[in-house]
């Protein structure tokens, strides 16, 4: 893609299109201005997509739908939208519906290798341009017993989390080792989300 040069100062504000308290936490690393506006966008995964088409799709659907509420309100602004899945061997787990549903997951996961993808989708309000990536991390959970996995349900991390874990808080016990970046897994590649940036004239520190 063609880099848009511009300064910051024609592009004073990014708007995160996430009500995840890890992604605006993890947003605030590069250090520019953000506001934070959420949107009502059902993240409903179709049966034919595989896990990075799926993030994709639902990073720019986010995007797009913060877009929209915006309109007027603003005619200058990036809008980032990001979403994650785990993923083992190419079975999508979203977040889990219940306490049930969130030992289902992660009796799937124990002892075994997964993979985590967090898609993130930049559109301009000014140019209409549109940057969709995605980033993978490799992630092996430990052995755990049921006992174990239930204990770790009722502390209530797993609820509002892809794959019914959390890896920045008391589900890192869970986790052997990683490969690739640990901050996809907590939800918002920093990294790719700085190159993205780059290409729309946006330098971080």
């Amino acid at each position: 893609m063609e880099k848009i040069h511009r300064n910051t100062e024609d592009l004073p504000l990014l708007v995160l299109a996430s009500s995840s308290p890890r992604r605006q936490q993890l947003i605030h690393l590069l250090g520019l201005p953000v506001e934070i506006e959420t949107s009502d966008v059902e993240e409903k995964v179709e049966a034919e997509w595989t896990p990075a088409h799926a993030v994709e799709q639902l990073a720019r659907m986010k995007a797009s739908a913060v877009v929209e509420q915006r309109g007027a309100r603003q005619v200058q602004g990036l809008v980032i939208g990001a979403d994650t899945v785990v993923a083992l061997e190419d079975q999508i787990l979203g977040k889990p519906t219940d306490d049930t549903d969130a030992l289902r997951m992660l009796r799937m996961l124990q002892g075994r290798a997964h993979d985590v993808y967090t898609g993130i989708a930049c559109m301009d309000m000014v140019t209409g341009t549109v940057l969709v990536r995605h980033r993978r991390t490799r992630v092996w959970m430990r052995q755990r017993t049921d006992e174990q996995l239930l204990s770790y349900i009722a502390t209530g991390e797993p609820r509002d989390k892809a794959g019914a874990y959390g890896i920045q808080g008391v589900g890192s016990t869970m986790i052997d080792r990683i490969d690739g970046c640990y901050f996809n897994v907590v939800g918002l590649s920093v990294s790719l989300l700085s190159e993205m940036l780059e290409s729309f004239g946006i330098e971080t520190p």
